[in-house]
């Protein structure tokens, strides 16, 4: 088996400061925590994503979107972060939509086995891959962490080369 890679919180020091508890639920070995809580979620619309993080365990945890990846992870390094979109289906509910994105985390594409393999223990359909991965890199530079659009790896705030490999490893 093929080891996973931690990542540890690399967003502002005042957000992760602010956190005081896990927010959302834990889905361990059954979805029935996660039907409850998109249930709930139904009556108002699934379609807005939810934060989401895979944690060191490998299990998913679920908060609405305006959480903080660093809150939904309570503090903890993740295996993968990123933004999850259900919808219903005849048998329960799939996952429409997923990322990567979390600025918070910043974690590279490759995180998506983590992702399946907690989905696939779960019983709930995916898409196969992130449906929009993104690439972060930090600026050695200036050290502002950025998102790499259409292969640009200059940084968006000083213009400096950005590296081709994930770099937010603790030096």
């Amino acid at each position: 088996m093929t080891r996973l890679k931690r990542y540890r919180y690399v967003g502002p020091p005042e957000i992760l400061a602010q956190q005081v508890g896990p927010v959302g639920i834990v889905v361990a070995d059954t979805p029935s925590a996660l039907d409850m809580w998109l249930d709930d979620r139904r009556a108002t619309g699934l379609d807005e994503p939810a934060t989401f993080v895979v944690d060191r365990h490998g299990t998913l945890r679920v908060a609405p979107r305006q959480s903080e990846h660093v809150a939904c992870a309570a503090g903890q390094d993740v295996l993968a972060a990123g933004e999850i979109t259900f919808a219903a289906s005849n048998t329960g509910y799939v996952v429409q939509a997923v990322s990567n994105q979390s600025t918070g985390y910043c974690p590279d594409p490759d995180c998506w086995p983590a992702v399946a393999a907690a989905l696939d223990r779960l019983g709930i359909p995916h898409p196969g891959g992130f449906t929009a991965a993104l690439t972060f890199r930090r600026c050695t530079a200036c050290g502002q962490r950025n998102i790499v659009r259409d292969d640009d790896f200059a940084c968006a705030l000083c213009d400096g080369a950005l590296p081709p490999h994930w770099n937010f490893d603790p030096a």
